[in-house]
């Protein structure tokens, strides 16, 4: 069995909420995920799976407890550290593509690698490589607003592996998507998954992709618990 490629381990986190007091979301939630594993985090909305997310990611730091990546602990980590961990190892895809309006989408998947120090021309080749493994390499000159729902997913997609990360993070990456639009999407993104051996969590309300991913976990009282 392959070692852990990300562990959260008792995850803390409380906000202020003026009036209302402190509100603790996370209370001590651990979780474990594997290379070429999917896990799909369900609960209702106000739960705590964005926060859960956002730590994995390294974009919010708990209150209490680690986030350690290929066994690495990023708790220490000051800000320009966390970055560069974070631009090397994670790649997120939310609800909503956010995919760079004036950019095609070739650029959109050419960009992060820039930011990383990659050579332009190797950029270009990878982001055409990952286009094509999505099926949407006849449209990369394209920008986002001339792309179908489905297509701009796709591309966003590409981004979030243009740096081959260790992890993926996805936040409801279909909830935006009609049912059959939906299906293939997520069949992209299970293809990518087992191709590339990433560590993906997924947060989504749809319990029929849930259950087809290999684990399911929920949110219970701050915790995280695995079916």
């Amino acid at each position: 069995m392959s070692e852990a490629v990300l562990e959260l381990n008792g995850i803390e986190k409380i906000y202020n909420r003026g009036q209302k007091g402190e509100v603790a979301v996370l209370r001590g939630a651990d979780l474990s995920l594997r290379a070429g594993e999917t896990m799909a985090l369900v609960a209702p909305s106000g739960a705590g799976k964005s926060t859960l997310l956002h730590i994995s990611g390294l974009l919010d730091t708990p209150d209490a407890g680690q986030v350690r990546i290929s066994g690495a602990d990023m708790a220490g980590l000051g800000d320009r550290r966390r970055t560069r961990a974070r631009c090397r190892d994670v790649g997120f895809i939310y609800q909503f593509h956010h995919l760079l309006p004036e950019f095609s989408a070739l650029e959109n998947v050419v960009l992060p690698q820039l930011a990383a120090g990659v050579a332009r021309r190797s950029a270009e080749i990878r982001a055409r490589d990952l286009l094509e493994r999505v099926g949407v390499a006849a449209r990369a000159g394209h920008r986002p607003s001339a792309l179908s729902g489905g297509e701009q997913q796709r591309v966003a997609f590409c981004r979030a592996l243009a740096n081959a990360p260790r992890v993926l993070l996805a936040d409801e990456p279909t909830g935006n998507l009609d049912p059959e639009t939906s299906e293939q999407v997520f069949l992209t993104l299970m293809d990518l998954v087992r191709d590339t051996g990433l560590a993906a969590l997924i947060a989504t309300h749809n319990l029929g992709l849930a259950g087809r991913m290999d684990r399911v976990s929920r949110l219970d009282q701050g915790r995280v618990v695995t079916d």
